[in-house]
C-alpha cells in the first residue's frame, strides 16, 4: 500500500469517462466528488428533537416530517429528564421516545439519547416516588447553591436509595437499547445539571468519585452501545489537554462531546479543542453548539467559527439546537460546507481494472485503486472496498470483497490534503461458478461488511439505490 498527498493526483476526469490502457487490457476511472452530503453511520448532524424540555425543538414538526430537507442529518437526538420516562416506580412512557424515534428510523436514520436527573426547569427530573422512597437530596437556587426550600430538587447523587433505583432504571433501558443498531451514541447523563456532569449552578457535589460512579453505572449496563460524556464534566471554562475525569472516561472507552460551542461570542467560543486530541484518532467526536436563538443573541453565533469547531475537534457529529429550520434556512451555505468535512468521506479517486477478464482464472481480474477520507474523522464503522459484477437486468453476477484493506485505516489531512493509499489487487471470477457465463457486465464499486454488503454512501453517481456505484464495465470470457 502507498501513501501519498491528495495535492499530488494528477486532474480528475469525470466518473463514466473511462480511458482505456495497453490497448483494451485496462481501464481506468477517475471519480469526481459529487459535494453531496452524506449519511453515514458514526457521523451526521443530530437534531434535538427533545432538548431537555419537551417541546423544544420537535414540537412543530408534523408526524411525517422528518426534515429530509436537511442535508446530512442522521440523528434524530432525544434528551430528556427521567421523571418523564418512569412516572410510577415500574412503569415506563417508552412511546415518549419510541414515537418520534420510529419517525427517523424508517427512513434509516438513528437516534440518540440522554436520561437526565437534574433539571433547573421543572422541580424533580428525577422523579419524585425516588425521594419519597427515602433518597436524600438537596434543594437548591439556580446559580446559588443550596437553600434550606426551593422550587428545584437534586438528589444526592451517591445516595444509596436514588442509585438503587437509577439502577433499576437504566437495566430497563438498556434492554431496550444497548446494542440496538438504531442507536448511535447515549450520553452519561443522569449526574449534574441538564446532565452536563456539573453541579456548580445547583446543589455544588462535584467531586471525582461521584463523577466515576456514574460514569460506571452507565458502563455496567450500556456494553455494546457507544456512550460519551460533557467536556462540562472537567469543567465548562476550564481549557486544558488532560484532566482525571476524561482520562477516565476515555481508559473506560466512553467518548468526548462538547455542549458548549458558541455559547460565548469570541475568544470564547469554545474551550475543549485540545482536549479532543486525544479522543477523536480512537472515536467519535460530538459536538453541540448553543441554542441558536441565545447564541444569536449574546452576538456568539458565527458560520465561520462553527465549521472551524469542527475542524478543530475532528468533529463526526454536529448538533442542529434550535429550530431546525431557521438553522437551515440562515446557515445553509455552513452547512453545506461542513457536510464535505465533518466525520468521514470516503472516495476512490482512481481506479484500473483488467478489461477482459476469464472465467475462473485464478486472480485474472486486476485492481489498482487509490483511496482518501476526505472528512476530518477516521471511518470508525471501519469497511471494506468491493466489485460487484451485475448483468443487464441488474442480476448479480459476482460479489469481490478486499478483507485486506479496511478503510478504518485511512488517515485524515487539512482540506483538500488528505493521504492517499494506493493498492493492487487480483481477484477471481466464477470460480467453480457455472452459473457465470461469457459476456459484458457493468462494474460497480462499494464499501461496506466483508460479505459485500454495501454500508457506506461514497460521493459518487451511479448508485443503483443499495450503496453501490457503477464506474464501467468488464468482458468475461471462456
Amino acid at each position: 500500500m502507498r501513501t501519498f498527498p491528495l495535492h499530488n493526483v494528477i486532474p480528475t476526469f469525470l466518473l463514466g469517462a473511462s480511458l482505456c490502457l495497453f490497448a483494451v487490457e485496462e481501464c481506468t476511472v477517475r471519480t469526481e466528488d459529487t459535494g453531496a452530503a452524506l449519511v453515514n453511520p458514526g457521523m451526521g448532524w443530530t437534531m434535538h428533537f427533545y432538548s431537555n424540555v419537551p417541546h423544544n425543538y420537535g414540537s412543530k414538526l408534523t408526524p411525517a416530517d422528518t426534515l429530509d430537507d436537511f442535508p446530512g442529518l442522521s440523528t434524530a437526538y432525544l434528551r430528556l429528564p427521567w421523571a418523564y420516562l418512569e412516572p410510577e416506580e415500574g412503569k415506563f412512557n417508552w412511546a415518549m421516545l419510541d414515537t418520534p424515534a420510529q419517525r427517523w428510523i424508517s427512513k434509516g436514520k438513528r437516534i440518540a439519547l440522554r436520561f437526565t436527573t437534574s433539571e433547573n426547569w421543572m422541580s424533580y427530573a428525577t422523579p419524585v416516588w425516588v425521594k419519597n422512597a427515602g433518597a436524600n437530596g438537596v434543594f437548591y437556587q439556580f446559580n446559588k447553591g443550596p437553600v434550606a426550600k426551593s422550587n428545584n430538587w437534586d438528589p444526592i447523587f451517591d445516595d444509596p436509595i436514588y442509585l438503587k433505583k437509577l439502577d433499576a432504571f437504566l437495566a430497563v433501558a438498556a434492554k431496550r437499547y444497548d446494542g440496538n443498531p438504531n442507536v448511535e451514541f447515549i450520553d452519561v447523563g443522569t449526574y449534574g445539571m441538564w446532565g452536563e456532569g456539573h453541579t456548580f449552578m445547583s446543589s455544588r457535589q462535584d467531586t471525582l468519585e461521584i463523577q466515576k460512579l456514574h460514569i460506571d453505572l452507565h458502563l455496567k449496563h450500556f456494553k455494546k452501545t457507544l456512550l460519551c460524556i460533557s467536556d462540562d464534566f472537567a469543567g465548562h471554562n476550564k481549557p486544558g489537554k488532560t484532566f482525571p475525569i476524561t482520562d477516565y472516561a476515555l481508559s473506560r472507552g466512553v467518548t468526548l462531546r462538547d455542549d458548549s460551542i458558541l455559547v460565548q461570542p469570541p475568544p470564547k467560543s469554545w474551550y475543549h479543542a485540545e482536549l479532543a486530541q486525544a479522543f477523536w484518532p480512537k472515536f467519535p467526536v460530538i459536538l453541540e453548539h448553543e441554542h441558536y436563538a441565545g447564541s444569536k443573541v449574546r452576538k456568539a453565533w458565527s458560520g465561520d467559527l462553527l465549521l472551524k469547531s469542527v475542524e478543530d475537534y475532528h468533529a463526526s457529529f454536529m448538533s442542529i439546537h434550535g429550530w431546525p429550520r431557521d438553522v437551515l434556512t440562515e446557515n445553509r451555505e455552513t452547512i453545506n460546507k461542513i457536510n464535505q468535512r465533518m466525520g468521514y468521506r470516503l472516495q476512490p479517486l482512481e481506479v484500473t481494472w483488467s478489461k477482459s477478464v476469464k472465467i475462473a482464472a485464478s486472480d485474472d481480474f486486476k485492481v489498482k485503486w487509490t483511496w482518501a477520507n476526505k472528512g476530518v474523522a477516521p471511518c470508525y464503522p471501519g469497511g471494506f472496498p468491493c466489485l460487484t459484477l451485475k448483468d443487464a437486468e441488474g442480476g448479480i453476477v459476482a460479489v469481490l470483497t478486499d478483507e485486506s484493506f479496511d478503510t478504518r485505516s485511512l488517515q485524515v489531512g487539512p482540506p483538500g490534503e488528505a493521504p492517499i493509499s494506493e493498492m493492487i489487487r487480483s481477484f477471481t471470477i466464477g470460480l467453480t461458478a457455472p452459473a457465470t457465463k461469457p459476456g459484458s457486465y457493468e462494474l460497480f464499486i462499494s464499501v461496506g461488511t466483508r460479505d459485500g454488503t454495501p454500508q457506506i454512501a461514497l460521493p459518487m453517481t451511479g448508485d443503483d439505490g443499495q450503496r453501490r456505484y457503477r464506474v464501467g464495465s468488464v468482458t468475461l470470457e471462456k
